[in-house]
C-alpha cells in the first residue's frame, strides 16, 4: 500500500486567514425537519447533516489559476481554475529547503540554484516545485500572515522557463508578505515590487499552491509524486485543493 503524506492545512476560521470562514451546521435532528419529516422517522432517530460554508476561493490550501494574475497570460485569455489541465496537477515533486531566507525577504534565483544543488536535482518539465520556508509552523497565529519570505519575479521566471507548471509554498502567499511589498512600493514608487511572482503569470501561465504544510514530513527532497487537483469552480481564479505527496515505493530485494 502506498504511503500518502498530507501537505494541506485544514479549511477553518483561523487567525492565519485574512478573511473569515463561517460554517453553519444543519445537525442530524434538524435535517429531518428540512425534509418535512421528524427525526423519529429515521433509523436511530437521526436524519442526515449538512453544512453551509462561507469563504473565499483562496481560503485554506488552494491553487491559483492564471486568471488570478490577470485577464490574459502569454497574450491569450487566462485560464480559470476549471480550465486548468489536470495533467499539470500530478507529477514529480522536488522540495527546496529555503528555511534560511529571513521573513519578509525575497527568494532569489541564487537561493533556488543553491537549494537545487543541495537537493541534488536538475529541474525537468512537469516538476512540481515545493518551497519549504517553515512558515507552516505559524499556522493558527496572526504571524502566519506576515512572517515568511516570498518568491521574486526573476526566480519565478527561472522555474517556469524550465518547464515547471506548478510552484507551491508552505506560507500564506507565494510573493513576499503584503505589508513588505506595499511598504517598499511606497518608499520607492517602483510598481515592479508589487506581487512580482503573480504578475509574471501574465507572461507565461503557471499555477501556484499556497498554504501548504508538512513539507518537513517528506522523506527526502525528491523521490515522491505530488497530486494537487483543485475543485473546479467555474470561471474562478482559484480553487480549494487537497495536496498530497506519494513517496516512491522501495522494491523489495
Amino acid at each position: 500500500m502506498s504511503q500518502i503524506i498530507d501537505l494541506s492545512v485544514p479549511t477553518e476560521d483561523s487567525p492565519s486567514e485574512a478573511t473569515p470562514v463561517t460554517v453553519e451546521v444543519l445537525d442530524h435532528r434538524t435535517g429531518a425537519t428540512v425534509l418535512g419529516l421528524t427525526p423519529e422517522d429515521f433509523p436511530g432517530g437521526m436524519a442526515i447533516s449538512n453544512e453551509t460554508v462561507t469563504l473565499t476561493s483562496h481560503t485554506g490550501t488552494h491553487m491559483d489559476a492564471p486568471l488570478h494574475y490577470g485577464p490574459t497570460s502569454g497574450g491569450r485569455p487566462a485560464r480559470s481554475i476549471d480550465q486548468v489541465p489536470l495533467e499539470w496537477c500530478h507529477g514529480p515533486g522536488v522540495r527546496l529547503d529555503l528555511r534560511h531566507v529571513p521573513a519578509g525577504e525575497e527568494i532569489t534565483v541564487d537561493h533556488l540554484t543553491d537549494a537545487l544543488q543541495v537537493a541534488g536535482h536538475r529541474l525537468g518539465a512537469g516538476d512540481i516545485v515545493l518551497l519549504w520556508t517553515g512558515a507552516d509552523t505559524l499556522w493558527g497565529t496572526a504571524a502566519y500572515l506576515s512572517d515568511y519570505p516570498g518568491l521574486g519575479g526573476k526566480a519565478t521566471a527561472f522555474l517556469v522557463e524550465q518547464g515547471v507548471r506548478v510552484i507551491g509554498i508552505d506560507a500564506w502567499g507565494l510573493d513576499r508578505p503584503m505589508r513588505a511589498m506595499i511598504e517598499e512600493y511606497r518608499r520607492t514608487g517602483d510598481r515592479d515590487c508589487l506581487w512580482p511572482a503573480h504578475v509574471y503569470g501574465r507572461t507565461r501561465e503557471y499555477l501556484q499552491l499556497e498554504k501548504l504544510a508538512n513539507l518537513g514530513g517528506l522523506p527526502a527532497p525528491t523521490g515522491f509524486t505530488v497530486c494537487c487537483f483543485p475543485v473546479a469552480i467555474a470561471g474562478a481564479g482559484a480553487g480549494w485543493t487537497r495536496v498530497v505527496a506519494i513517496p516512491e515505493q522501495k522494491r523489495a530485494k
